[in-house]
């Protein structure tokens, strides 16, 4: 028989044979091989399962001991936050005192000026220097000093509060910064394989621009805390201090009031009088107002009736000049009828001159009630000044109870 393709590479016998045995050799070495292998990443794992959990307890229990030191930082700075605001509060109510005490003693320095200032209208032998006029020279000066007192106490608790403020500010973002930490390192310790959002970062081994050591974390915080309860040990002084000085002042004051009382007295009478003369002046004004306008009334009603006789006359007068030829005559008519627009137009140019003068006199008399009323606006004024003035004077004598003061919540302490 006939082969159609060239036969292929025959090998011999023992070639095939010690082709066998490659095989199973080179099986043998790869197993082994594998085998080494296996047991060398089973050590591996092993190895590195134990290193794994062993550091992530580490972390968790760093993690957790961090989370306790700044939740122990949080909690002291939440109560020196309540500390620091009660004593604000404290502060800014003693310092809302001192400026109603300061802006209370306007008033008697004002009713002394002003004592001072109807006296010096006296005069001939009545220009006397009295005990009136030495009392009230002396009210003047206590109440000038009470007030620069009050100031220089008003001025420092602004000062020590904007200080308060400033401390709570530096507390507050130090609280705020715990708070986040402890959000972050809360969020980082419930964190494991299954939960979400676990990513590759990009270089997170890094130390972050603007890192600090431990100590001078912890150091920031005692520092603010140090110095918020400075702040408060100076605010409680100032704010005793600042009590002291407004009973001080109203005693001052109050040993000032029974001289000037006469004096007051006086000019509260005077302006009585003048106040009752105005308004009699004034209702009597009125009451010419009132005629005034009802005759301006009337005059303008007769003013309107001639106007209204004035275009009859005047209508006729043109109407008759379409009379026909001859009929156009000047008969006694026509000469009536210019006699009365005569004299219409001068009535009425007299009435318009009259209703004029009536009503210059009319706003002479609103200008003359308006100023009546601005004088009697004036006296009142003054009047009620005074009858405060009166009322305030007495209010200065404050029992000695009324100067006992409320209970301090910041110190448990009375000031």
């Amino acid at each position: 028989a006939m082969l159609n393709v060239k036969p292929g590479q025959r090998f011999t016998l023992p070639d095939w044979h010690t082709n066998s045995h490659l095989t199973s050799a080179d099986a043998e070495r790869q197993r082994s091989a594998s085998h080494r292998v296996r047991q060398e990443a089973r050590a591996l794992r092993n190895e590195t399962n134990n290193q794994t959990k062993w550091d992530e307890h580490d972390n968790q229990t760093r993690l957790a001991e961090r989370i306790s030191s700044v939740n122990r930082w949080k909690e002291t700075l939440d109560k020196c936050l309540a500390d620091i605001d009660a004593e604000i509060d404290a502060l800014a109510k003693v310092k809302e005192a001192a400026e109603r005490a300061l802006q209370a003693k306007n008033l008697p320095l004002d009713v002394s000026i002003e004592c001072l200032t109807l006296r010096e209208s006296r005069r001939a032998i009545d220009v006397v220097r009295d005990l009136v006029e030495e009392e009230l020279h002396k009210e003047v000066k206590v109440i000038d000093k009470a007030k620069r007192e009050l100031q220089q106490r008003a001025k420092e608790a602004f000062e020590q509060l904007c200080l308060l403020q400033e401390a709570r500010q530096q507390l507050s973002c130090d609280h705020r910064r715990k708070a986040e930490a402890l959000e972050i390192d809360r969020l980082c310790l419930s964190l494991n394989m299954n939960s979400p959002n676990i990513s590759f970062k990009v270089n997170p081994t890094r130390v972050p621009d603007g890192s600090t050591a431990l100590d001078e974390w912890e150091q920031n915080s005692q520092s603010n805390k140090e110095r918020a309860e400075a702040e408060m040990k100076a605010s409680a002084e100032l704010r005793q201090a600042t009590v002291l000085a407004i009973a001080q002042t109203n005693n001052e004051l109050e040993a000032q009031r029974v001289a000037t009382e006469f004096a007051l007295r006086k000019r509260i009478r005077d302006l009585e009088r003048a106040y009752d003369e105005l308004k009699w002046q004034e209702q009597n004004t009125s009451e010419e107002i009132a005629e005034m306008e009802e005759d301006i009334r009337r005059l303008e009603e007769d003013l309107r009736r001639k106007t209204q006789d004035l275009k009859v006359a005047h209508t006729r007068l043109e109407t008759r000049t379409c009379r026909p030829n001859l009929e156009l005559c000047r008969d006694q008519v026509q000469y009536g009828l210019t006699a009365e627009v005569h004299q219409l137009e001068a009535a009425i140019g007299a009435l318009s001159r009259k209703l004029a003068e009536l009503r210059d006199t009319l706003d002479a008399l609103y200008r003359q009630l308006h100023r009546i009323q601005t004088d009697t606006g004036y006296k009142a004024n003054s009047l009620a000044l005074d009858n405060k003035c009166t009322e305030s004077r007495r209010k200065l004598l404050v029992l000695t109870e009324k100067f006992v003061p409320e209970l301090d919540t910041f110190n448990r302490t009375t000031n």
